[in-house]
């Protein structure tokens, strides 16, 4: 395969993931690593993509998003990498814990893993309710209106419910993460139940795989030094002196 050509093919790669790995890209292009990490140099140094520890990332720092994807198309992306931050978010869970779970992918397969103790939920994903109390744990849902591409409970209503809590723990998911923009959705309605939850708990866990940092979403709903994020691998270290982040893969 000629050069150019795998240049193509890897800037196709990241253009579409945001993030490639090295080995990924060595098995797409049947080329060895030392190879691969010239081809990154190469683009790194013409702007068209940055290379970082284990592959390259997208050349934009900062790529707005500004659409909400359904929850059927959320999950078929980063399956694996999901899961394996749901399992170690349910981990930090602990007896007499009163907690809100989001909604979203990563905090839905986060209650498969909880243990059997004695916690309370609040959350606003109808789906998650009904899951949680499959389980025998004790769940409350707010009041407000059904976002079905969501699949959440949101609105003023909610906002109104979320505020007389207390909660010594939330997980919640994100559509972007940043050093500019900080911890961001696309729908005001959404930051609003977002930050009433931040601002009502002891520790805030967003749960986000590597493709949500270096983006940015319409709205704020917390701030990098508030919130504790687990994530699949962080592919860029600079985030290390502004958050904290646990890496799970």
């Amino acid at each position: 395969m000629l050069t150019e050509e795998r240049y193509s093919i890897i800037l196709e790669r990241v253009k579409q993931n945001k993030s490639v790995k090295l080995l990924e890209l060595c098995e797409l292009l049947k080329a060895s690593e030392s190879t691969i990490r010239r081809d990154l140099t190469v683009l790194d140094e013409r702007g068209l993509l940055k290379k970082v520890h284990g592959g390259a990332i997208s050349a934009e720092e900062h790529s707005f998003n500004p659409e909400e994807q359904d929850v059927e198309s959320k999950s078929k992306l980063f399956t694996d990498e999901k899961l394996a931050i749901a399992r170690f978010s349910a981990s930090l869970v602990d007896d007499g814990d009163f907690i809100f779970i989001d909604a979203g992918t990563t905090t839905g397969y986060m209650i498969d893993f909880l243990p059997d103790k004695k916690i309370t939920f609040v959350t606003n994903a109808f789906v998650h309710a009904k899951k949680l109390a499959q389980r025998g744990f004790k769940v409350y849902m707010p009041a407000g209106e059904i976002k079905l591409t969501t699949e959440a409970i949101v609105g003023a209503e909610c906002v109104s419910s979320l505020q007389s809590y207390n909660f010594t723990k939330s997980f919640l998911g994100a559509n972007g993460i940043s050093l500019s923009g900080g911890i961001t959705t696309p729908d005001r309605n959404d930051a609003r139940v977002k930050s009433t939850v931040v601002l009502n708990s002891q520790t805030v866990y967003i749960l986000a795989d590597h493709s949500k940092f270096d983006q940015i979403s319409a709205v704020t709903f917390a701030q990098l030094g508030r919130v504790k994020i687990i994530t699949d691998k962080l592919q860029d270290k600079k985030y290390l002196t502004k958050a904290n982040i646990k890496e799970v893969m």
